[in-house]
């Protein structure tokens, strides 16, 4: 844990003068702590922390625990955008292998309901982030202001993020030339979502795979898997050839087009539904299947930050320590993933929070990952 000290303790140089009577990478190891059990209201936050006085000042050396003011003023002054870049860091250093063979980076934003402004319910503030799916790690985030959207965020992003050699996916909000351009120049490959935002093109795409008459110019892969009581049968159709394509020579790098079918039937319904993306790879009409489904992880990420940690109902008042709260969560799901993985326990992350809560040494095990 001194590893972590030290990374909190770069962000010292943010310091505002109301830090000097605590220390601020004391106040962050707390707060992680908490985050860690599942916890992040002010209140849970300074009961949780007199209640483990002792362990911290056994396990950190931290004498002194903040009142809940010291707690607050601190999460609203601290460097949001510092905190994620550090922990970032921390997340990358201590999954510097699995970061290697991760190469699908999903890319998807997120609002947080709680700090919606009255009568304006398009104002919460939204989070985008970059996903390795495979490993769990943030490779970056920014936050997205009531004033823009989502597509110049990304587009920002991709000025600093380390794209080479992945595949990002994104929904069809970003199947925007720019942005192809962008990923293009940093070496890397695009899948994304493909809908009437891009008319011309959506309406080229749907006409050429629904035509039976192409079907000889189209590769086609099939899944069919039994969950949780549903059968669930995926249709992957690859154009092989897209010369046809008028509109190829606009987007950068544009190799295929394809789309996914996806029939879902249960007891009660079924379901059939179909996407359309375009791709800078020429892959197979089985891999690009798996990377379609490989972007599914970051929305079950954003799933997990609502039904484990209830952050739609978080009441801070300040970004800062929205975004704060937010990078800890997400290193908290993958610091508990890896710890249940490695010791083979079968159980949730939410069960494994509370026994964090319930049973200080287990605590200090799973950060001990860190």
């Amino acid at each position: 844990m001194d590893y972590i000290r030290v990374k909190f303790n770069e962000i010292e140089d943010e310091r505002h003068e109301s830090y000097i009577t605590h220390n601020l990478a004391e106040v962050l190891i707390i707060v992680m702590c908490s985050v860690m059990c599942g916890l992040d209201g002010l209140a849970e936050l300074v009961i949780f922390a007199e209640k483990r006085r002792k362990f911290f000042r056994n396990k950190f050396g931290i004498e002194q625990i903040p009142s809940k003011p010291t707690f607050s003023r601190i999460l609203n002054m601290v460097n949001g955008d510092k905190v994620a870049e550090v922990i970032i860091e921390i997340m990358l250093e201590r999954t510097k292998f699995m970061c290697h063979i991760s190469n699908i980076l999903a890319v998807d934003g997120k609002a947080i309901r709680s700090t919606v402004k009255d009568g304006k319910p398009n104002s919460a503030m939204q989070i985008l982030t970059a996903y390795l799916t495979e490993s769990g790690v943030v490779l970056g985030q920014k936050t997205i202001h009531e004033k823009t959207n989502e597509i110049p965020v990304f587009q920002e992003m991709l000025g600093f993020l380390n794209v080479k050699g992945k595949t990002i996916t994104a929904d069809a909000l970003h199947c925007q030339k720019e942005t192809c351009k962008k990923i293009i120049k940093g070496e890397g490959n695009y899948v994304l979502g493909l809908k009437e935002n891009q008319k011309l093109l959506y309406d080229d795409v749907v006409l050429f795979i629904s035509d039976k008459i192409n079907s000889e110019s189209i590769e086609q892969f099939t899944t069919i898997e039994k969950n949780g009581g549903r059968i669930e049968k995926r249709i992957c159709q690859k154009v092989t050839d897209i010369n046809w394509l008028e509109a190829k020579d606009d987007w950068a790098g544009l190799k295929s087009v394809f789309s996914v079918r996806r029939i879902t039937t249960s007891k009660n319904k079924t379901t059939d539904e179909t996407g359309y993306y375009i791709t800078s790879s020429d892959a197979p009409a089985e891999e690009l299947l798996k990377i379609t489904r490989e972007h599914w992880k970051i929305e079950s990420l954003h799933w997990l930050l609502d039904v484990v940690f209830s952050e739609d109902e978080c009441e801070l008042l300040s970004e800062n320590g929205h975004k704060t709260l937010n990078i800890l969560r997400k290193l908290a799901l993958l610091i508990h993933r890896q710890f249940i993985a490695k010791h083979s326990k079968k159980c949730s992350v939410k069960a494994n929070l509370l026994n964090c809560l319930l049973d200080e040494d287990l605590l200090f095990r799973v950060l001990d990952n860190l």
